[in-house]
């Protein structure tokens, strides 16, 4: 199974610091003959601890159960 970063964003947790966080699609392989399913989300940090997502905005840090909430895409500049 072959990791692919897709993209990364901060998130925050409730005492204000701020986390790098990496998404990746990781594809799983096909089966006899079967199309391969859908690929995998999955995130971690920068410094490769593992996230869950919970819902759009709001990831769990598993090691320590810290609950992460997803900045603001920053606006282009106009």
């Amino acid at each position: 199974m072959a990791a692919v970063l897709v993209g990364q964003f901060h998130a925050r947790d409730a005492e204000g610091r701020v986390y790098s966080v990496h998404e990746f699609q990781e594809s799983t392989p096909s089966v006899e003959g079967i199309a391969g399913s859908e690929p995998i989300t999955t995130y971690r940090l920068a410094i490769g601890d593992r996230v869950n997502k919970m819902d759009d905005n709001q990831f769990l840090l598993v090691q320590t159960g810290v609950t992460l909430i997803r900045e603001p895409d920053p606006l282009p500049p106009s």
